[in-house]
């Protein structure tokens, strides 16, 4: 049987099912910033002291910027190429998640943040329109 949304089933009841997949989800994502593929992704990328090529719009790109408030701002992201969580299915398991995750680095490439928010922003509409068709049909 089917537990409503938003029930707290983690945790000793502290958490819900999503709470506890973004937990999940957020400390994988750290560990993966000591696996090696991503490592040579940004080095293969580098064109010079601090600046690197972006995969998709293929302009040099500096590592960090300055936003308005003058505060230093990532400007650089090491991307799936194949999504992690595939936009147009969903969430199909920690395996699925784990071996996306923990590719090689020919599922990699290096982003500027206007191309990775572009293509992040594509996939979130995606993954919108994904669950509105689920919805309707449930």
């Amino acid at each position: 049987m089917a537990r409503p949304s938003g029930e707290k089933t983690r945790c000793g009841g502290r958490s819900t099912e999503a709470k506890f997949r973004s937990f999940i989800k957020n400390n994988l994502r750290g560990a993966t910033r000591k696996w090696a593929p991503i490592q040579e992704c940004k080095q293969h990328a580098r064109v010079g002291r601090g600046m690197y090529l972006c995969a998709c719009c293929e302009e040099q790109v500096p590592n960090t910027t300055i936003d308005e408030d003058r505060n230093r701002v990532n400007n650089l992201f090491i991307d799936h190429i194949a999504p992690i969580v595939d936009p147009e299915v969903g969430f199909q398991g920690w395996d699925v998640i784990v071996d996306r995750m923990f590719c090689e680095a020919d599922n990699l490439q290096l982003l500027c943040k206007k191309c990775h928010d572009d293509k992040t922003n594509k996939e979130k509409e995606i993954a919108k329109h994904r669950r509105l068709a689920e919805k309707d049909f449930e």
